[in-house]
């Protein structure tokens, strides 16, 4: 009997040390865990949906609204006058283009949004009295687009990214692919002869295996995921800080999605040795994401004008840093086998003709694009390791990773992305990739040269074609210069100054015209006041400034519904 008391005894100590054990690995884990999250709110995505969710809708009145950084009286008249011109100058060119948006955007739910979030909301409701801006366009040409009204602006709005070889180019890209498939038509479920060509192409420049088509870059990011814990049996999958891989709910979670942060979705800090410790110590990981485009601001998200609240942005772009990085992500990824997926959903074909594995000088094991590989039509294609891209278990029957899309392949859109990968073959093309890299980093140069010679606050940076405008002061009115460019012709997306994305179709004259455009609307906007400053104004002052208002409103209103 004593003998069994003492087994009973020495299994409760043996149960008690496990149970130990796994409660000091669990707070291992979380702790690694937490080292390896960017200190910023994008960091931290639950508490940034709190915040967020806790910040108060208000506006300035037309008092406040010219003097919200303190600024005189006199300079609060001429930005006052100078807005009223504004306005009236761009309803004078459009006003087809503006009736036009007016009368849509009450049925187009996207549309609201971008007007809701277009600059800070503080100033959201006296601009729209004063200023307008259309959305509709008429036809391009060249580097050109033009509005309802035969206004032709300067196109840097990429088209969201697909515009990389020109906009005549993409039309007859479209036209070339539909001649080809006219004659079988929407016919789905087969393909047409030409997606032979596209696939082998594909492979050739990815260096990757197998193709599988989708119908957008979210699309493609999905079924990556879905194959990666598919493959691996594990759940988990990480993102970095501020990265866009798609509106889907496991890699947009914060602000902007109704769910709460998936348990699944590990949001880290890129760049970071404690975010390569993670990955070493856990089993219980996927696959990894990488947009590159994140070199251009690591752990931040993109940069629009909604967010410029003090006039402060960065944008740091460093090739050889960011490969590095790459090289030690790979080497964990392979360790631990977690899939490494590259998005180059936006960013591919801008970087190199292999894209961004061939520009940083990295093998993923599964590749996502879209945008510009349509041809100018929407699609979305993963590129993989046989080993990723396999949907089906030889060996069990049932167990498949099921991933379908009626409009798959169109016939069209693989007409269309023949055409491009053609053309991405030719020489033409080949020589252009050579240079491109020179070509952009001295009309970088040139354009901060003029902006210099000019005495303005302004400058740019960015990473080949896609540029971010930047402001050497501080301010509060930083997000009226997109208008400025507006009036002076050349086209931003909804994002304002925060991203210029440039086609490989620019001459130099082009650009010559571009920065002149460009230098005159900073003249505007330094005459019109919008840049007058306090020699004592900072960031961080006005960064304090708006907490305090934002707290006395929120306050104010917590006091009203006690009464």
């Amino acid at each position: 009997m004593a003998d069994m008391n003492g087994m009973g005894e020495w299994v409760q100590w043996l149960a008690g040390a496990s149970a130990a054990l796994w409660v000091g690995g669990k707070a291992k884990q979380r702790l690694e865990l937490s080292f390896a999250k960017h200190p910023s709110l994008g960091g931290h995505l639950r508490m940034a949906k709190r915040i967020a969710k806790m910040v108060p809708a208000y506006s300035y009145d037309e008092t406040t609204w010219f003097s919200a950084d303190g600024a005189p009286a006199a300079i609060a008249t001429q930005r006052r006058q100078a807005l009223v011109a504004l306005g009236a100058q761009l309803q004078s060119r459009s006003p087809l283009t503006l009736a036009h948006t007016e009368a849509t955007k009450g049925l187009i739910s996207d549309m609201q949004l971008i007007g809701q979030i277009r600059i800070p909301f503080q100033f959201r409701d006296v601009l729209q009295r004063y200023v307008k801006t259309g959305s509709y366009w008429q036809s391009s040409e060249g580097v050109f687009l033009t509005d309802m009204d035969g206004n032709r602006f300067i196109d840097v709005t990429g088209s969201y990214g697909v515009n990389l070889l020109g906009l005549d180019y993409y039309k007859n890209s479209m036209a070339e692919g539909a001649a080809m498939a006219q004659s079988l038509g929407p016919i789905l479920g087969g393909y047409h002869p030409c997606v032979l060509d596209n696939v082998q192409r594909l492979c050739r420049i990815s260096g990757q295996d197998e193709v599988s088509f989708h119908m957008s870059g979210t699309e493609a990011v999905m079924q990556a995921v879905r194959l990666a814990r598919y493959h691996t049996g594990r759940n988990k999958i990480v993102r970095f800080t501020g990265a866009y891989h798609g509106w889907w709910d496991d890699v947009q979670p914060g602000p902007g999605n109704p769910m709460p942060p998936s348990s699944d979705t590990l949001t880290l800090n890129e760049m970071h040795p404690n975010t390569l410790k993670v990955l070493r110590n856990r089993d219980d990981i996927a696959c990894v994401l990488v947009n590159p485009l994140q070199a251009m601001h690591p752990n931040s998200a993109a940069p629009t004008d909604a967010t410029l609240v003090d006039g402060a942005r960065k944008v740091h772009y460093d090739r050889a840093a960011y490969r590095d990085w790459l090289v030690q992500l790979r080497a964990v990824c392979d360790a631990k086998g977690i899939a490494l997926i590259m998005d180059e959903v936006f960013l591919g074909f801008r970087l190199a003709r292999g894209g961004a594995q061939e520009y940083f000088g990295i093998t993923a094991d599964m590749v996502t694009y879209g945008k510009t590989l349509g041809g100018g039509l929407p699609v979305g294609v993963i590129c993989g390791k046989s080993r990723w891209m396999q949907r089906f278990g030889a060996e069990q029957p049932g167990n498949i990773c099921f991933a379908r899309g009626t409009f798959n392949a169109h016939p069209y859109v693989m007409g269309a992305m023949n055409v491009f990968l053609r053309h991405l073959d030719s020489p033409e093309m080949l020589a252009h990739y050579a240079s491109a890299s020179a070509t952009w980093a001295a009309r970088m140069a040139q354009l901060n040269s003029a902006l210099q010679a000019a005495g303005l606050p302004v400058r740019v940076a960015g990473m080949e074609t896609v540029w971010a405008i930047l402001f050497e002061t501080a301010g509060r009115y930083h997000w009226m210069f997109q208008y400025y460019l507006r009036e002076q012709g050349i086209a931003l997306s909804w994002v304002g100054s925060g991203r210029m994305i440039f086609n490989f179709g620019f001459s130099d004259a082009d650009f010559d015209l571009f920065c002149q455009k460009f230098v005159a609307a900073g003249h505007a906007m330094q005459a019109a006041g919008w840049w007058w400053t306090d020699p004592l104004q900072s960031h961080r002052a006005i960064r304090r400034q708006v907490l305090k208002e934002i707290l006395a409103r929120k306050w104010s209103q917590l006091s009203a519904a006690r009464r």
